[in-house]
């Protein structure tokens, strides 16, 4: 059995779902950044995993925007820092973070009625404003003669 990813309790990813690949990065790294291929570009095929279910999917699609094809593989450029290492796990990193932060399910509103009490001082309010606005008209304006 490969090794597994933990992202929640629930949901566990296989190491094989996961490809890297190692390029020239344009960050950090002195005269090292024209020799060595320190950034990783990490491709998870995330819409044929059979670790993630259907819901968790559609909610990724849109939380991943740019960061996924049409054929739905999350692709992830890591480069801040000098070594292949760090830079593969902030890419790991960031991929289960997209998705944890996907499995979290939206709640529902359910729509309330306001309460009598909350029904009262609103009208309350508005009486009282329309009391200040009719006594505003009883007075003269202006300062001019009649």
């Amino acid at each position: 059995m490969p090794p597994r990813i933990e992202i929640t309790p629930s949901i566990a990813l296989d190491e094989a779902e996961i490809e890297e690949s190692f390029v020239r990065s344009s960050g950090p790294g002195g005269q090292n950044v024209n020799k060595l291929s320190t950034a990783v570009q990490l491709r998870f095929d995330a819409m044929a995993s059979l670790n993630l279910p259907d819901g968790l999917k559609a909610r990724l699609k849109v939380l991943a925007g740019k960061r996924m094809t049409r054929d739905g593989v999350i692709i992830i450029i890591a480069q801040r820092f000098r070594t292949q290492e760090r830079n593969r796990e902030d890419a790991l990193e960031r991929l289960i973070e997209l998705i944890r932060a996907a499995s979290v399910v939206p709640v529902t509103r359910r729509p309330t009625r306001p309460t009598l009490g909350s029904k009262v001082r609103r009208l309350e309010s508005k009486a009282r404003r329309s009391g200040v606005k009719a006594l505003r008209q009883d007075k003269p304006r202006g300062g001019g003669e009649d």
